[in-house]
């Protein structure tokens, strides 16, 4: 009998294995290097044009677009702080937006990267005192108000280039996207105002599993009772949404610095729908910061608000080593110098508050157990 079998069968299924669709990436990716070659052949006389125009760009309007970069990263963190402020947590103002720049770093470098910088940002939250109910909720409440700020933004620039014949969608999409924020601000206000309707889905759910009606809701309620430490009011909500638009704002501005910096001037409008689009289609994680499905949608967007297509391509060099190459290495210096050794940091490790820890007392038998003496 050998005694290597169960060595060698350990090691044959700690190997990864391969999922049914594993060449489909390499197909995409060779498909995208193509299509890239094709298009660098057709407009590489425009390209040189652009590369050109980059050395010659006015280097204050850059170091405008710089500033309004940064402002937009500043706006993350006070989203953040806004948020768990009203949980009762408190972070200052460094350390939050330390730990944006290094999770920003995570998700516009790294292969799955916006997995990478949720579970980031989640883990120094907790580090930070949040519990895992108020963590989770801050990331999908800082998201949702991403969206509908991005949402705004780009319907208010449809809306200033006439595309909206019908003011009246306009009207109904902002007070769908009001009805949103009022409903959000509730739940997190009253928690106590979905209970019902918990535990009547739970009710259903664990019928359709077969399981008695009361599974799982000693959970939910412990889940609503840490929520309940959540206390936005409205002015906290309205503050939070604030810097939220902002920072779509700050960036639309580093855009448009960086069309101005070339010589071009385009329409504001334009300019607005094509970054939101552009910021649209570079959420869906195909590569990483939306390199080549970023490109292909802002410079026709550029070029439509009246930019020349030598002048679209510049400004959309200089936007994207400004928003992602710039701002993805501060990020990376931040981690690298702040973040790299909390590895071996547990933030689920939990102490028992309330039990004072004394020393242990002297006892010739050790089957006897003596209590502390009183302090005198």
């Amino acid at each position: 009998m050998s005694y290597d079998a169960p060595a060698s069968d350990a090691r044959s299924q700690e190997r990864p294995t391969r999922g049914r669709y594993w060449w489909l990436r390499w197909v995409l990716i060779g498909v995208a290097v193509v299509v890239l070659a094709v298009e660098l052949t057709l407009v590489w006389d425009q390209l040189a044009k652009a590369w050109k125009s980059v050395y010659s760009a006015n280097w204050w309007w850059v170091l405008a677009a710089i500033v309004a970069a940064m402002s937009s990263m500043h706006s993350f963190a006070q989203i953040q702080r806004t948020l768990l402020r009203s949980a009762g947590v408190s972070v200052k103002q460094w350390r939050s937006e330390a730990a944006f720049y290094a999770g920003n770093a995570l998700s516009t470098t790294m292969p799955g990267g916006p997995v990478l910088s949720a579970t980031f940002i989640y883990r120094q939250q907790r580090i930070w005192g949040a519990s895992p109910v108020v963590a989770s909720w801050q990331l999908v409440m800082s998201g949702a108000l991403q969206v509908v700020g991005l949402a705004l933004l780009g319907l208010g620039g449809a809306f200033l280039l006439g595309a909206s014949k019908n003011p009246l969608s306009l009207i109904f999409s902002l007070g769908g996207f009001l009805a949103l924020i009022l409903l959000a601000q509730a739940v997190a206000t009253r928690p106590e105002l979905i209970d019902g309707i918990g535990v009547r889905l739970l009710s259903w759910f664990n019928s359709l599993r077969g399981k008695p009606a009361d599974t799982g809701l000693d959970r939910w309620r412990e889940t609503l009772t840490q929520l309940e430490s959540v206390s936005l009011s409205r002015r906290e909500l309205g503050e939070a949404f604030g810097w939220s638009l902002f920072n779509w704002i700050a960036d639309v501005g580093c855009l448009l610095f960086a069309c101005y910096a070339t010589g071009g001037h385009p329409s504001l409008a334009g300019v607005t729908v094509a970054y939101a689009a552009a910021r649209a289609v570079g959420s869906i994680p195909l590569m990483p910061g939306g390199l080549l499905v970023v490109e292909a949608v802002l410079v026709p967007g550029l070029v439509s608000s009246g930019m020349t297509l030598a002048s679209a391509i510049s400004a959309m060099l200089i936007y994207r080593l400004i928003s992602w190459i710039f701002i993805s290495a501060i990020g990376w210096v931040v981690f690298f110098f702040m973040f790299r050794t909390e590895k071996d940091i547990d933030p689920d490790a939990t102490v028992d508050e309330g039990v004072e820890q004394q020393p242990p007392q002297f006892s010739p038998d050790p089957e006897v157990r003596h209590q502390p003496e009183p302090e005198k």
